[in-house]
């Protein structure tokens, strides 16, 4: 039976604001993305969600981006390849203090934002991002995007590489998410998000903006919780994938 877990963004939220409804998508996927405090989240909210994650049995994991409150970690930005790193272990730490408080462990690494569209080209980005996994905790893996080289870097030095594929988002003839800022990035039609979902599932394929046949074959799928109605899809495209044979399962 083919499996795939379902991940989203989680803990985007700062003080009294907040972005994403936690508790509810925690009922719905099987991973989370923790943001760490440099793009989203605080001491506060790290904590409440690690909690309801292990409560529920949800994979608990460090999204780690660029220092980068303001811009909420979408601007690009030029960070040296040693200081990066350290700023990627920091997050991850802090991450683990809370998710061992609450009975489970940081299980996996992925990037957010800016950092995550830089590594999939950036050797010298994506090495320091793997330099701050390998200081942070030598085993953990990295969720990336497939082809990328962060995911290549990973796997050379000994971490788990799992690719991932984004049930709302186009994607270029390449094989890369088309920018935010173009029209059509981000998917509305809910309808089409639950049948790109089953068929990135079963078949690996997705159809470009262009048209064309992308192959996207993953392990994980992301469902974005910072969009309009993101609860109620993420229950349809976990319902619809179960409905087609799909064992939703964490991948870590």
């Amino acid at each position: 039976m083919t499996a795939i877990d379902l991940n989203a963004d989680l803990g985007e939220g700062f003080g009294r604001w907040r972005l994403t409804d936690d508790e509810q998508l925690l009922s719905v996927v099987t991973s989370a993305n923790v943001a760490c405090g440099f793009h989203a989240g605080d001491a506060a909210t790290m904590r409440r969600v690690c909690e309801l994650a292990a409560a529920r049995g949800v994979t608990i994991g460090a999204q780690v981006s660029y220092r980068d409150l303001a811009g909420f970690g979408r601007r690009a930005m030029d960070v040296p390849p040693a200081e990066l790193a350290a700023e990627v272990a920091y997050q991850i730490g802090a991450l683990e203090v809370f998710a061992r408080a609450a009975g489970a462990r940081v299980a996996y690494v992925k990037p957010h934002g800016a950092l995550y569209n830089r590594v999939v080209h950036d050797e010298e980005q994506a090495a320091a991002v793997v330099d701050g996994v390998l200081l942070a905790d030598g085993s953990l893996p990295l969720l990336g995007l497939p082809g990328s080289r962060l995911l290549k870097l990973a796997a050379e030095a000994g971490l788990p590489a799992v690719p991932e594929a984004f049930a709302d988002r186009a994607y270029t003839d390449e094989g890369t998410l088309v920018p935010r800022g173009r029209e059509g990035a981000v998917l509305t039609d809910s309808d089409a998000v639950v049948e790109r979902s089953v068929s990135m599932a079963r078949s690996g394929t997705v159809v470009s903006h262009a048209g064309s046949p992308v192959d996207v074959r993953a392990r994980s799928l992301c469902l974005h919780g910072d969009t309009p109605g993101a609860v109620e899809l993420a229950r349809r495209v976990r319902r619809r994938l179960e409905e087609a044979g799909v064992r939703v399962e964490a991948f870590a």
